[in-house]
């Protein structure tokens, strides 16, 4: 059976406990590490982030570069967390499933003010073939700041890491 309720344990660290994500990597030593896990709604995938300081905008509010990356690393997970779901499989459950960003379109609504935990909930809005449209929102506490409409790509890693090494050939996702 697929969980749709909040685990102990996230996605990432479920599925890729070795991915080096700035954002999202449970491997990298200094990120972000955001955590991303089902909703009890089954619709949503929902994380929690406290800024740290360094990412400081304009006085008292948040770096728009940050709130860009929790959007994108987070609607990845959407993304991943769905397809996992939609082949009755478990995340972390080989083989395993990635997406990369094929379309980041972010609207901040309001400034995010500093100190407070942000709340960032995805959800997938449709799927063609490999494609999947993530909607997602960030909020500070009751205050919706962000809202994105996203593309997700399901890749096969090593095809996509020989294509960007590859000189003089176009891109093949």
């Amino acid at each position: 059976m697929i969980s749709t309720h909040q685990s102990a344990v996230s996605l990432q660290d479920l599925a890729a406990p070795d991915f080096m994500c700035y954002g999202c990597g449970p491997a990298h030593p200094t990120g972000l590490r955001i955590k991303s896990y089902w909703a009890p709604d089954g619709i949503h995938v929902v994380a929690k982030h406290t800024p740290r300081e360094e990412f400081l905008g304009f006085p008292g509010l948040v770096y728009g570069g940050l709130l860009a990356m929790l959007v994108d690393c987070h609607s990845g997970w959407t993304a991943m967390a769905h397809h996992y779901r939609a082949e009755g499989r478990e995340a972390g459950t080989l083989p395993r499933i990635d997406c990369v960003t094929g379309k980041l379109n972010i609207q901040y609504l309001k400034a995010t003010p500093m100190g407070v935990e942000l709340t960032i909930k995805g959800r997938v809005d449709g799927d063609v073939a490999r494609k999947s449209r993530v909607v997602c929102e960030i909020w500070a506490g009751d205050l919706l700041t962000v809202t994105a409409d996203n593309v997700f790509v399901r890749v096969d890693p090593a095809r996509l890491s020989s294509n960007a090494h590859a000189k003089g050939q176009p891109p093949v996702i």
